[in-house]
């Protein structure tokens, strides 16, 4: 099956990651970036549309028909935040954008990053709350299939610029975390969400050693 994707939060360490996965990979012939400034990439594949209100896709939905993937790779961190604003960035935002890309192409596949601990019972830490009830309600809206991808420490691409200084000064512990199952490469992450587009897997939630086993599966 051919993919035409949709990569949200490219100009971010997971959406980079993504897209070079989407990119560099022969089953996926289209990517279509929206981004709120440019995100540096030039590809024969690539389209990217700037678009500053992310709480309004309406004026480019036109733009958004024929896709039969999202990998929606946007995300805040809840630091300095309340649960007000950051519902607003997590919660909102994707809810707004995910009912529009619903509406227009029934037969896409969403694959949505949360990230380990997110509680389903929307219950726990504020963003554990946040990111469950996001999770929650994209499993009700109408496209062929929902993937809520839940990645923990993630090994960036090699040649990656926008890497997270978190992961600049604790890289060297990736072989622990990985041997103990707390970890995946951003590789594994991109190539799982092609095959979830490719293939059902019979569940939703994909924890950590569920993507690791859906990017090998091929």
């Amino acid at each position: 099956m051919k993919i035409n994707a949709i990569v949200t939060g490219a100009t971010g360490m997971v959406g980079e990651g993504v897209l070079h996965e989407c990119l560099n990979h022969p089953d996926v012939e289209q990517v279509l970036v929206i981004n709120r400034k440019p995100c540096g990439v030039i590809h024969p594949k690539l389209k990217e549309i700037i678009h500053l209100d992310f709480q309004n896709f309406v004026p480019i939905q036109s733009q958004l028909i024929g896709y039969n993937a999202c990998f929606f790779c946007m995300g805040v961190s809840s630091v300095g935040l309340n649960e007000e604003q950051y519902r607003k960035l997590t919660y909102d935002i994707t809810l707004h954008i995910a009912n529009v890309l619903s509406q227009l192409n029934p037969s896409m596949t969403f694959c949505y990053v949360s990230g380990t601990g997110t509680r389903s019972d929307e219950k726990g830490s504020m963003w554990a709350r946040v990111k469950g009830k996001t999770e929650n309600d994209l499993l009700k809206l109408p496209f062929k299939k929902v993937y809520l991808f839940r990645p923990g420490l993630m090994k960036p691409t090699e040649g990656a610029k926008k890497v997270l200084k978190l992961y600049t000064y604790f890289g060297w512990l990736y072989p622990l975390v990985r041997a103990l199952g707390g970890a995946s490469t951003l590789k594994e992450v991109g190539i799982a969400m092609i095959h979830c587009a490719q293939k059902d897997y019979g569940k939703s939630v994909l924890e950590i050693k569920d993507i690791i086993a859906v990017a090998a599966d091929h």
